[in-house]
């Protein structure tokens, strides 16, 4: 049993959230464990971003087992602020979820996997009132500090894991409207990893 299975379900690391009825943008999702719990929750449906592809695959085979395919959207890109590839290369599955994946040139890593805007997931899923969870390990930054704000208003409620200090992250936030609640994880240093759980004004 992976890890995430454990801290999804028991230890019950996303029970801030209320999904019931609710599109779930879920990045970070590895082998699926926080999608599944969103749709068993109640969420109407969940994009699954993921760009590991030996994760993804394990996502998939989830997926199927636990009879959501109607519900879960999984797709295998990586979020990033701007166009380009993520070289996964030798990261091995049982590393993916605690490696930031970072995004290279196209001419770097040719066959990668390809990196997603937020922006562009809520435009293509025409996404109106949503969740987002954010677990990826350091593309938080990346993404919260360079998307156009608007972007956000589209979230009742954020749950973001940061990985390196919370203050920008959270500035931003409050600045795009939202108040924030930071959650400690158990050992760790509030000042440079925990979750800010954030929720509209």
């Amino acid at each position: 049993m992976r890890y995430t299975v454990l801290s999804v379900f028991d230890h019950n690391v996303y029970r801030y959230l209320d999904v019931t009825g609710k599109v779930v943008i879920d990045i970070g999702a590895y082998i699926g464990a926080t999608a599944i719990y969103f749709a068993l929750k109640g969420a109407r449906k969940v994009i699954a971003i993921e760009p590991h592809p030996k994760a993804f695959k394990e996502m998939l085979m989830n997926i199927k087992l636990n009879e959501l395919e109607d519900k879960v959207i999984p797709i295998n890109a990586g979020l990033a602020s701007r166009p380009g590839r993520i070289c996964v290369g030798n990261i091995d599955i049982k590393d993916a979820h605690r490696t930031y994946l970072k995004p290279a040139p196209i001419s770097l890593c040719e066959n990668g996997v390809p990196t997603i805007a937020l922006s562009e997931i809520i435009e293509k899923a025409n996404i109106r009132e949503a969740v987002l969870k954010m677990n990826c390990e350091g593309c938080e930054y990346d993404v919260l500090l360079n998307e156009d704000p608007k972007s956000f208003t589209v979230f009742e409620q954020l749950f973001i894991s940061y990985h390196h200090g919370y203050v920008e992250l959270k500035n931003a936030l409050e600045m795009a409207g939202y108040k924030t609640v930071l959650i400690p994880i158990k050992g760790k240093p509030i000042e440079i990893q925990g979750f800010i759980w954030a929720k509209r004004k």
